[in-house]
């Protein structure tokens, strides 16, 4: 039996390039990373991972399973990119944010 192909995949995710993110909302951006690391991390700790020097998906271990703090700025970047984008986002879809 012949193996039925895939569609290929093309992302396209909304163009958010012209939204404009207030300084208030920049705090939020850190506040947000800070919180997607720590589901992230309470996700796999309730998957049975815990913290180990190296990645390794059989034994469940993983070296970003520390608070966010202790994570390095790229990994943070990471948690920032998408936290900026999902703000972005509920922007350009006409929602606003208010605290």
């Amino acid at each position: 039996m012949a193996k039925k192909q895939k569609k290929q995949y093309r992302p396209e995710p909304v163009d958010t390039s012209d939204v404009e993110v207030s300084k208030e909302l920049m705090e939020l951006v850190e506040h947000m990373a800070k919180n997607v690391h720590e589901v992230w991390s309470k996700n796999r700790m309730d998957q049975g991972w815990t913290w180990g020097e190296k990645r390794d998906d059989a034994a469940k271990t993983h070296p970003d399973l520390v608070p966010y703090e202790e994570l390095t700025e790229e990994e943070k970047d990471y948690d920032r990119q998408t936290s900026l984008s999902t703000i972005k986002l509920i922007l350009k879809l006409g929602f606003k944010i208010s605290k």
